[in-house]
């Protein structure tokens, strides 16, 4: 097993996995952040999650954001993303690079956004999320996301498990650290 060295000027926003294709475990080591990790197993790390300042119970500019997208496919993002907001009495919110977030207390888990043809709703863990009505798209990392169309049928019942594991999923690196 190789050893790559990372330096890091602060912390960034990742997490423990082991990609798909991988059969063995990365190891590194890194210094910066005002951490110090040598040669630990990239699987055993605890690193930082991404936070949002300002997510807040209900967004005003969120209410705007929806005005300015009726339509179909503006009900689609609305649809969504309210499910998103039912998942805890945690669930905050806030816009970010011009879409809706949801958040737990600050760390995001979900999105919606408006595309002229279809509608995103995003995961910002996506790539740990179990999938097996193989919704999820995209190759990063981390993030992952579900296109829907006016004229196709969504599996609500296979995305509503997405939303709810993505929001478990970020509970759970939240109070584990």
């Amino acid at each position: 097993m190789s050893v790559q060295s990372v330096n890091v000027a602060a912390p960034v926003w990742s997490y423990p996995f082991r990609s798909i294709g991988e059969d063995k475990p990365t190891t590194f080591s890194c210094r910066g952040a005002g951490a110090d990790f040598e040669s630990r197993n990239w699987l055993a790390m605890r690193t930082e999650l991404l936070r949002f300042d300002g997510a807040v119970e209900r967004d005003p500019a969120i209410r705007a954001w929806m005005r300015e997208h009726p339509g179909e496919l503006g009900a689609i993002a609305r649809q969504w993303f309210q499910v998103m907001r039912k998942c805890g009495d945690e669930v905050r919110e806030l816009l970010h690079d011009g879409c809706p977030v949801a958040c737990l207390g600050d760390a995001p888990f979900g999105y919606v956004n408006v595309f002229t043809s279809h509608v995103t709703v995003g995961f910002f863990h996506g790539a740990a999320l179990p999938d097996p009505a193989r919704l999820l798209q995209g190759t990063g990392k981390f993030m992952r996301h579900v296109k829907l169309r006016p004229e196709t049928a969504t599996n609500t019942e296979a995305l509503n498990r997405l939303i709810h594991a993505a929001y478990s999923d970020i509970k759970a690196r939240v109070e584990n650290g």
